[in-house]
């Protein structure tokens, strides 16, 4: 494809949806001097009565749409793109091993056991799972399936964490992921994963662009003098929508810095820890104000979640 697009004389422009072939043609054309552009498929305007699809009307509504009609991708380097890729199957093995448990679980619930010695996958409630006696074969081999299986998911999570930890320091938004992690509730797989998903924060001229951007704006349908807002749009990336709404919950406690967080602190620009102090400050408050008025906690940590998505903008972007 570069070889036929590079036999072309002058200037070359070409366009080309993101999908399953990556950005890999992107970054070898324009080392070739093609300015080659990828375009979100989502955001490509379509007729309602177009009801008809080939590859060659595909092509032919981009090239007429490439003046002015498309919305571009930014085209990650490959660094970025590898841990992407490991952040990503981390989230896989996360998911899975959250599977794994359930399926553990939910068989003994049906058989009637109960864990009440303390927290359930501890080291003492696998071993107390391994323990336990069955009379049938059946029962005997399922435990044992499914406790291999957690231990096994297990261990690769614990293995995929440690690989991203190690190779932080020399990530191309390290800077970015140290400031991040300055915020109740991202740790640094959560500020790692959040970079990885939104790339360059500089790319959002203010913080409303990068809240749409990952989906938790709500819905808005406005005609004449009527304006309606209704769920969140859920558009991006769900990986880092997830990451900001469970880093959302940890802000219904009062503002403070303990030790953990205190560490992550060290060695970064005051004016960043200052910023995630008044998002603490900011965001308890909003928590405190809303359930008062009975609004129900999911709610309140959307919205939470969404100024705290414009608070990491400010720090990311602070030169």
């Amino acid at each position: 494809m570069v070889e036929f697009l590079a036999g072309f004389e002058g200037r070359v422009i070409a366009v080309y949806e993101a999908g399953p072939t990556g950005m890999k043609l992107a970054r070898v054309a324009r080392e070739r001097g093609i300015d080659m552009r990828v375009c979100a498929p989502g955001l490509i305007p379509r007729k309602p009565t177009d009801r008809i699809k080939t590859d060659a009307r595909d092509a032919e509504r981009l090239v007429r749409q490439l003046a002015g009609g498309l919305s571009f991708v930014r085209v990650s380097s490959e660094e970025e793109e590898a841990l992407r890729d490991l952040v990503r199957a981390r989230e896989d093995a996360r998911q899975d091993l959250s599977r794994a448990r359930h399926r553990l679980s939910k068989m003994l619930l049906r058989r009637g056991l109960r864990y009440e010695a303390g927290s359930t996958w501890t080291d003492r409630h696998i071993d107390w799972i391994v323990r336990l006696k069955f009379d049938d074969l059946a029962s005997r081999m399922v435990v044992g399936e499914y406790v291999n299986a957690v231990q096994q998911l297990h261990r690769r999570r614990k293995d995929l964490e440690a690989t991203i930890e190690e190779l932080l320091p020399s990530a191309p938004f390290a800077q970015t992921a140290y400031r991040l992690r300055c915020f109740r509730g991202l740790a640094t797989l959560s500020a790692v994963g959040l970079c990885c998903e939104v790339g360059d924060f500089h790319r959002f001229a203010k913080p409303s662009q990068l809240a749409a951007f990952l989906g938790i704006v709500p819905a808005e349908y406005t005609t004449d003098s009527k304006r309606r807002l209704g769920a969140i749009t859920k558009a991006g990336s769900s990986h880092a929508r997830r990451l900001l709404v469970e880093a959302a919950w940890h802000y219904r406690r009062l503002p403070a810095t303990g030790t953990t967080l205190a560490r992550r602190q060290q060695d970064i620009d005051p004016r960043v820890v200052q910023i995630a102090w008044r998002a603490q400050v900011r965001l308890h408050k909003r928590y405190t104000q809303m359930k008062a008025r009975n609004k129900p906690a999911g709610v309140i940590t959307i919205a939470n979640a969404r100024e705290l998505a414009c608070f990491c903008w400010e720090a990311a972007t602070l030169d």
